[in-house]
């Protein structure tokens, strides 16, 4: 059996990044496979995203988008961890059995460690936002990149108890997708994907939840796949989410889960030889 933190079998090396992306992807695989609800929508496959491959997805940022088939999504929320409503949303994932993609708030990760923990634990892909969700297009090029690392610590110090700017989950998400040339090339060259979105909920608006159900159901009928965007914080997103997964059950949709894709492999390292 290969030892899944040396590769011993293969000469690799593999950190603890790589070694959290595996575990990832084991509890993610083993939930989806260990649904209790027979009749549940359940997570259909994953998918392994890095940055050298796709460094930046979504149609309304980019002009490419992840490799999604026709009648996939892929479900990603911002802004959270929020009690009153993050466990609202936890709770339709995990009596549907899919798993999503969160991009935390720094800040809201620091003041709320536990939930972080539970996203987690719960198989989902924990994503970053910045610090505070301020608008990095409109601040100075230092104080942009302090939000991001910032930002990035704090979710892994609510995570694993350790800060560091190496985010064990190379996803970002800029605020309001607001992004500048120097900023989009820092997190690539880090080998971090940036992720839009190809359509959203527009749920920062006021709205009932029948009334955001009809409106997102209508966009994906058009689109008929991708990435959709979501706010794990908004009441009406927390209670509208159920009748949505029922729809995306009920009308053949599949729900694809993003994890990251383990680093390359480094050469074997072949031992010393006597003449």
């Amino acid at each position: 059996m290969r030892n899944t933190r040396t590769g011993a079998r293969t000469g690799r090396h593999w950190g603890p990044t790589t070694g959290l992306a595996i575990m990832m992807v084991g509890i993610a695989a083993a939930q989806a496979a260990d649904c209790p609800r027979k009749d549940a929508l359940g997570t259909s496959r994953l998918l392994k995203v890095d940055a050298a491959t796709t460094p930046r997805v979504g149609l309304k940022s980019f002009p490419q988008t992840l490799p999604l088939a026709d009648h996939e999504v892929v479900l990603t929320f911002d802004d959270g961890p929020w009690p009153p409503t993050t466990t609202r949303v936890l709770a339709a994932l995990a009596h549907e059995c899919v798993q999503a993609t969160f991009f935390l708030i720094g800040k809201s990760a620091s003041e709320h460690p536990e939930l972080v923990r539970r996203i987690a634990a719960e198989g989902h892909s924990i994503g970053h936002h910045t610090w505070s969700h301020r608008n990095l297009k409109h601040i100075k090029p230092n104080e942009a990149v302090g939000e991001i690392d910032r930002g990035i610590s704090a979710d892994e110090k609510a995570l694993h108890g350790v800060a560091t700017t190496t985010p064990s989950t190379p996803f970002f998400r800029f605020p309001g997708f607001e992004s500048t040339p120097a900023t989009l090339d820092l997190l690539q060259s880090r080998g971090i994907v940036v992720f839009g979105a190809d359509f959203w909920a527009s749920d920062w608006n006021r709205m009932t939840p029948q009334q955001e159900l009809k409106l997102i159901t209508d966009r994906l009928e058009m689109a008929r796949k991708g990435i959709i965007l979501f706010h794990d914080t908004k009441a009406q997103t927390a209670a509208m989410l159920p009748a949505f997964l029922r729809h995306l059950r009920d009308n053949g949709y599949h729900v694809v889960h993003l994890v990251p894709a383990p680093p390359p492999a480094s050469p074997a390292v072949e031992p010393d030889r006597v003449h």
